[in-house]
Parts: C-alpha cells; sequence; structure tokens
C-alpha cells in the first residue's frame, strides 16, 4: 500500500501458458505491462479495464516477453524499461536498468534486482511496500526457469536473492506450470509434507480451472526443491548430503530437464 492508494494487479492466461500482467496505479492512472506476450490480448485486457499503458517493463529478452514491444508501443506510445544487459535483443528499449536501480509507476516505486540464469541479463520488478514482484521465469511456483544462458551458480544465488524477500511477498510467475512442477518435486523430496499439501491444492485449482499464480516466498521455502538447495532433507534426498548448495541445486535442475 503507498498512503490510500494501492496497486492494482491484472492477471490473464495468453498465449499457450504465459500469463500477462497489467499493474496499475488508480491515483495517477499510469499503467505499465510487465512483458509482452501477446500484444493483442494485453491491449483487451487494458481496454476492459479501463486502463491506459504508459510503461512496458521487460523481465529478458525471449519472444513469449518482448516478442510484443513493438507492436504494443505503436499501439500505446509506451516507455519501455528493459535490461540493460540484453538490450541489443528487445525491441524499442527507451531506458535500461541493471540490478540495484529503481523504476517507478506513478506513486509506486519497484527495485530492480538482477536474477541471472535463465538468460545472462535477466532482470525482476519487486515492489516492497506493496510486496509484489513480477519475476519473470527465474522462478516459478514449485519451479525455476531452465539455464539458457547462465550457470547453476548464477541462478541458484538469483534465487537466493528471492528467497530473501519477505515471506508474504507474492510472487508473478510468468507461466503456468504448476501442476507439472509439481509431479516433478514429488519425485525429488518424497517425505515432504508441506509439498504434498501444496500439490494436492495445485491439482483441486487447475481441476476447477483456477490459476496457481501468484505464488508466495513463504509457500515455495516450504516445498520448492530448487530453493531448498542447503537444506539437509533436500540433499540427502538426492544423495548430496554434503555438497555445496549450488552442486546440489544443479543436480536438482538436471534431474528437471531429464524429467
Amino acid at each position: 500500500m503507498n498512503g490510500v492508494h494501492m496497486l492494482q494487479v491484472r492477471m490473464f492466461p495468453c498465449l499457450n501458458d504465459n500469463y500477462g500482467f497489467l499493474a496499475h496505479d488508480p491515483h495517477t492512472g499510469e499503467t505499465a505491462c510487465i512483458d509482452t506476450p501477446d500484444p493483442d490480448d494485453i491491449l483487451r485486457q487494458a481496454e476492459a479495464s479501463g486502463w491506459r499503458i504508459s510503461q512496458i517493463w521487460n523481465t529478458h529478452h525471449h519472444w513469449d516477453h518482448a516478442g510484443g514491444n513493438a507492436a504494443l508501443k505503436k499501439a500505446t506510445g509506451a516507455f519501455v524499461v528493459a535490461p540493460g544487459g540484453e538490450r541489443g535483443n528487445i525491441d524499442g528499449v527507451d531506458r535500461a536498468v541493471e540490478g540495484g536501480e529503481r523504476v517507478r509507476l506513478g506513486e509506486f516505486e519497484a527495485d530492480v534486482i538482477a536474477t541471472p540464469g535463465h538468460t545472462l541479463g535477466h532482470i525482476i520488478y519487486h515492489f516492497p511496500a506493496e510486496k509484489v514482484a513480477f519475476v519473470g521465469d527465474t522462478i516459478f511456483a514449485l519451479g525455476c526457469g531452465r539455464l539458457f544462458e547462465g550457470t547453476p551458480e548464477q541462478m541458484w544465488d538469483s534465487l537466493k536473492a528471492i528467497r530473501a524477500l519477505p515471506k508474504d511477498t507474492q510472487l508473478y510467475c510468468a507461466h503456468e506450470y504448476t501442476q507439472a512442477n509439481a509431479r516433478f518435486a514429488l519425485t525429488v523430496e518424497t517425505d515432504n509434507d508441506a509439498l504434498k499439501a501444496y500439490a494436492g491444492d495445485v491439482d483441486r485449482k487447475r481441476k476447477k480451472g483456477e490459476p496457481t499464480v501468484p505464488t508466495t516466498v513463504g509457500a515455495e521455502l516450504e516445498a520448492n526443491p530448487f530453493l531448498r538447495a542447503d537444506k539437509a532433507p533436500l540433499k540427502k534426498a538426492v544423495g548430496l548430503p554434503n555438497a555445496a548448495p549450488e552442486k546440489v541445486f544443479a543436480e536438482v535442475r538436471a534431474r528437471k530437464d531429464r524429467f
């Protein structure tokens, strides 16, 4: 909350399994689109909300996150914020940002956090006062992004940065992967009661067609194997009780890649 105004978030499914996000300041009327998976759908959602898109905030360069930049900028004149390390691969960038910088949406302010791993320049946007983070493909509910460009060490450090956020922070992940992630996670840490309960809740939600996003830092700390690479039960479960966390993480990620 910022004064008497609350950040408003509209989340909607698009493409195959992506989510689109609009963040809105009701006081100033500013609206940011977080990534641009489907510009036509994003414009429809903004119109349905009565919101005018004034900014685009990209998390990384993949087509299902930045591929709609040109069309959306042409339609709205939006100001594009994107990771500096990937500026050359993203259309229409007006401001390139790095971890440690801040961006504004009307009266609200978000911290830019560098989270390399999925891609080398990946960033996330964290609104600390509102306890909301748009995390792109760095972390998913019960999962994390594939290491297309970065190393396990980089991704583990990135996940630790997310893990350090307050437990009640809402994580807006960019894909509905949770049911598949749960099936994998249950093969890793078979005795985790929190994971079993989480997986059951996911199945119930998906059966009703409900989203499993957003999740929270607290929920992921208890059940997401990729956040638990330094926890004794997880290390034991993968047969690496004395290994460094980044080695344990790498083993879990390799297993997921083969799953």
